[in-house]
């Protein structure tokens, strides 16, 4: 935990608190809960505020996990569940930006000429190694499928 409040300093001293607006920037947010006033203003409240983001957030990730293996977005659907997560808890908010930055980077690198080259020459080498076997495989057995189709 010490890690978390580490970061946390960390956050807030480098967020500035205003820009010219008056508004804070929506990329460095201070850190906490975005829960409405009068919710913060009752603790009981404030927490069942807090449970019911936890339950949503973990059904949405859940959602997500499940649609790794089953058909659908379950990435997009698992950072969806962070997203909900990230309204009220500082660890999911830390999270949500390490996540944005490392793929701004990733977008940044695949940008590069170089990588954008041997992402191409590393695309164009896979497609003639699964030509040539997709040949042989034809040149071996013709294009008969491999199942009996006619039973």
């Amino acid at each position: 935990m010490n890690a978390e409040s580490d970061e946390r300093s960390k956050a807030a001293e480098q967020a500035d608190p205003a820009s010219a607006t008056g508004e804070p920037d929506r990329a460095e947010r201070e850190l906490g809960s975005r829960a409405p006033g009068f919710i913060k203003a009752s603790r009981a409240l404030h927490l069942s505020w807090q449970v019911g983001v936890f339950v949503v957030g973990l059904g949405v990730v859940i959602a997500g996990v499940l649609m790794l293996v089953l058909p659908g977005p379950g990435w997009l659907v698992i950072f969806g569940g962070m997203a909900i997560w990230a309204t009220e808890f500082v660890w999911a908010q830390l999270v949500l930006r390490w996540t944005k930055r490392k793929v701004t980077e990733a977008a940044q690198r695949a940008l590069d000429p170089k990588v954008r080259r041997r992402n191409i020459i590393l695309t164009t080498v896979g497609l003639v190694i699964m030509a040539v076997l997709v040949g042989i495989y034809v040149w071996k057995f013709g294009l008969t499928m491999p199942w009996k189709i006619s039973e």
